[in-house]
């Protein structure tokens, strides 16, 4: 029997096609809709561009690309939990700790479904236990960049629902700020949700 007949399937990637059919922000009202697939992808664009500001400008020797696929896989456990609203992940320490163990749980299940000659391959980006503090510290501080643009992008569109998350949003980012986050926030986040036509000419 040749190689090739006994492979066997694995649902890795039909699970990850998932995360475009979760919703975030489920409990508030949006102008604009978005889901995990879209908002993994913007995290992993700025999680790559603060590890490269943090190496070029403030001696830094992060792996930006490593940084980079970590963040695209940061919220894969969200396949099997959904997008839990952060009122909820939040409530008190013991709701949080617990979620933690489900997520981790998730993500090493997630890697379960790899055939299993590549699960080593996979690992050092899906379970968030293999990441340094440095490189979990830049990939969470990419997704409040990308949530608080959202924010923004709402309230400027006249969605007052989102004036609180904002300003939770914004004291979170005084808490995690950095060098490289404030460099990205001066120099990028100012040309959210301009013309096209201004920001291309």
């Amino acid at each position: 029997m040749s190689q090739q007949n006994i492979i066997k399937t694995s649902h890795f990637f039909a699970c990850l096609d998932r995360l475009k059919l979760i919703q975030r922000w489920s409990l508030m009202r949006n102008l604009e809709k978005e889901n995990l697939a879209e908002h993994s992808l913007q995290v992993a664009f700025v999680a790559h561009a603060l590890a490269l500001i943090r190496n070029k400008f403030y001696g830094g020797t992060v792996n930006p690309e490593r940084i980079a696929v970590m963040a695209m896989y940061h919220d894969t456990s969200e396949i099997f939990t959904g997008d839990l609203p952060t009122p909820i992940k939040y409530f008190n320490p013991q709701i949080t700790q617990a979620y933690k163990q489900i997520e981790s749980a998730a993500e090493l299940h997630l890697v379960s479904l790899l055939p299993t000659e590549l699960q080593a391959d996979f690992l050092p980006y899906l379970d968030s236990e293999n990441f340094s503090a440095q490189e979990k510290h830049i990939v969470k501080q990419a997704d409040l960049i990308c949530a608080y643009i959202k924010a923004q992008f709402e309230l400027e569109n006249g969605n007052q629902e989102f004036a609180q998350a904002k300003a939770r949003l914004q004291a979170l980012m005084d808490e995690w700020q950095s060098e490289e986050m404030a460099y990205f926030i001066r120099v990028f986040v100012p040309s959210f949700g301009r013309p096209i036509d201004e920001i291309t000419l």
